[in-house]
């Protein structure tokens, strides 16, 4: 999650490349997975990938959304609700 009030969202610029613009705003992706973000597990072994749900398509991206008003509400096991994210930037808890 990206605040609204990140440097690169208040330059206002749209760069066309990924790498800078998912640092601009909030990013999900689908596709490829990254094999390098768990340990011990090799960039070719899809069989050991398929034991820890890493997706292995051929394709990986990225999208970006987010804005001044997004708010973001996570469920808990000890309360009912708690906003994580209000006008577009982190709640201080």
């Amino acid at each position: 999650m990206v605040e609204y009030n990140s440097p690169i969202s208040q330059s206002g610029l749209l760069f066309y490349n990924t790498l800078y613009d998912e640092n601009a705003s909030c990013h999900l992706a689908f596709g490829k997975g990254f094999p390098s973000s768990l340990k011990g597990l090799s960039a070719t072994d899809y069989e050991a990938w398929k034991k820890v749900n890493l997706n292995f398509s051929s394709i990986h991206v990225d999208f970006m959304f987010g804005s001044e008003d997004m708010k973001i509400t996570a469920k808990s096991r000890l309360t009912d609700e708690i906003i994580v994210f209000s006008g577009g930037n982190f709640v201080t808890l």
